[in-house]
């Protein structure tokens, strides 16, 4: 009898806790934590996982910024870079726990909607925190719109509804093939179709819980 399928989310304290620096070994650690629990998890199921980067792609935003060689990267790119290294520091770690099981990692286009209220009222944090001295200066020298977070301030970007993950029929073949998916990663990277049907990126990022769900459903 088949294993059922379980969608696992990982949140941004899973990967990187408020206050700790961003950097790899920091993240290989919690990494590797998260991936022992989620390895006991594959004796009664079979596993997607997802993944949040608001911290990853708001560093990488700004390590952008900061190059005067070339324009800022949009954030679809940053988000698919996003996949690429958490995924890949993911896929390592669940290896080594689970060297009889395929891990595959794929880079996953979830579209949205262009006219989505969303990219009128940004809400979702992503990046480090700042001091409101600090927030001010980035808010007028990179455009950034900046949002309390507690005692701190972030940058907050469009966060619009998910509505098509356009390699879901792969991530189930995958599934269905026996391999623990990691998919959606940040809750994918945001992409809109024009009216012939091409798809093209978007200047936003996906709540990662949102695609997740439209993922187990």
């Amino acid at each position: 009898m088949k294993k059922p399928l379980l969608v696992v989310a990982l949140g941004g304290n899973a990967l990187l806790k408020r206050g700790e620096p961003l950097e790899a070994d920091v993240q290989r650690r919690n990494i590797e934590q998260a991936a022992e629990a989620i390895a006991a998890l594959t004796a009664e199921w079979r596993v997607i996982l997802v993944h949040g980067n608001g911290p990853q792609v708001g560093l990488l935003a700004l390590q952008n910024s900061a190059c005067d060689a070339a324009a800022p990267y949009p954030l679809d790119i940053l988000v698919a870079e996003t996949q690429g290294m958490i995924g890949y520091l993911l896929q390592q770690a669940l290896q080594n726990h689970l060297p009889d099981v395929q891990i595959s990692m794929l880079l996953t286009q979830v579209e949205i909607a262009v006219s989505d209220p969303a990219f009128l009222n940004p809400t979702k944090y992503i990046g480090p925190v700042y001091s409101p001295q600090q927030a001010r200066q980035l808010a007028k020298e990179q455009g950034w719109t900046m949002k309390a977070d507690g005692e701190y301030v972030r940058r907050v970007v469009p966060s619009p509804l998910p509505v098509h993950i356009v390699e879901h029929e792969a991530i189930l073949a995958l599934t269905e093939l026996g391999h623990l998916v990691i998919c959606n990663g940040g809750g994918g990277i945001p992409v809109i179709r024009n009216q012939q049907g091409q798809r093209h990126g978007a200047e936003a990022v996906i709540d990662k819980d949102l695609s997740s769900a439209l993922l187990a459903t």
